[in-house]
């Protein structure tokens, strides 16, 4: 009974995926222009995407439920570099072996002479395939966090260099824009394309930064666009509170480097304690069967 109705659940599946694709719901006219306006990380955004993006991960990033994850997603992919095509391909193939892992174990077993269950195999198989599906949207988070933390790094060496101008007694749009080239790395490339982009639109540099805050979803640089806003539009001297956001940035990268430091001694005793759980069970099992026998 359980064969049937997994082959017709991987049947109706397919063919779902297969209408999907077929007739792609059209896209909304902001969701296009966001992506026309919104730039990539990554360099090889012109090359030829895989077969398993163009078959599995374009259609279902072209349905209705691919463009709704896409949006709550799309700054974790932002700063990642990563298109939701490729995003969705990677959960197909990891919810793929998650799902075919456990029949394939039965088959090895059956081949050596050991006759199970099918209902375990099929329970086994839903189980690692709702697995397969979350462990690319978590490598995703974490990703995404790491270089959410070396931006903020990068972005409190930019303030130093953009303080120390200011003192010098440069105007803060030319103080932005020789910090942003005195510095390397992703973060500083950021931050150049950012104000390139503002200057091609016509547009105030910190206009650039604080869009490209609220894409990449760091409050700290949509803090430092408002501050010299405030600079620009109406002259007050924002170098005292630049140096104070760059001094704050600094000790809030600390914190964080403390607390992961502590977790992962946390996470260090954690195979001592099971070693410890294992060798309790493995004294005390001799005496509670006794013990049960002899009742």
């Amino acid at each position: 009974m359980n064969a049937p109705i997994l082959l017709g659940a991987i049947t109706a599946t397919g063919l779902l995926l297969v209408l999907s694709g077929l007739m792609p719901a059209r896209t909304p006219l902001a969701v296009e222009l966001e992506r026309l306006h919104r730039p990539r990380l990554r360099h090889d955004a012109l090359a030829e995407p895989s077969l398993l993006v163009r078959v599995v991960g374009l259609p279902f990033a072209r349905s209705g439920a691919g463009r709704h994850l896409s949006i709550r997603l799309s700054n974790d992919l932002r700063i990642a570099g990563k298109s939701p095509e490729e995003l969705f391909a990677q959960q197909a193939m990891t919810g793929l072996v998650g799902l075919l892992w456990a029949p394939a174990t039965v088959a090895l077993m059956a081949l050596g002479g050991v006759s199970i269950s099918l209902a375990l195999p099929v329970w086994c198989s839903l189980v690692f395939a709702a697995v397969g599906l979350f462990v690319p949207l978590i490598g995703l988070r974490v990703t995404a966090l790491e270089r959410r933390r070396g931006f903020r790094h990068a972005l409190g060496c930019f303030l130093d260099l953009v303080a120390v101008r200011l003192a010098g007694g440069a105007g803060v749009e030319g103080a932005l824009n020789d910090s942003a080239t005195s510095g390397q790395g992703w973060a500083f490339g950021e931050i150049r394309q950012a104000l390139a982009q503002a200057r091609l639109m016509g547009e105030a540099p910190w206009a650039g930064l604080d869009r490209l805050g609220n894409d990449l979803a760091i409050s700290e640089l949509s803090e430092l666009a408002a501050s010299v806003a405030l600079a620009g539009d109406e002259g007050a001297r924002v170098r005292t509170s630049i140096s104070a956001k760059a001094r704050s940035i600094r000790l809030r990268g600390l914190a964080d480097s403390e607390s992961s430091a502590q977790a992962a001694s946390e996470r260090m005793s954690l195979p001592i304690v099971l070693l410890m759980l294992g060798f309790v069970i493995f004294l005390g099992y001799p005496a509670v069967m006794q013990v049960l026998m002899g009742l």
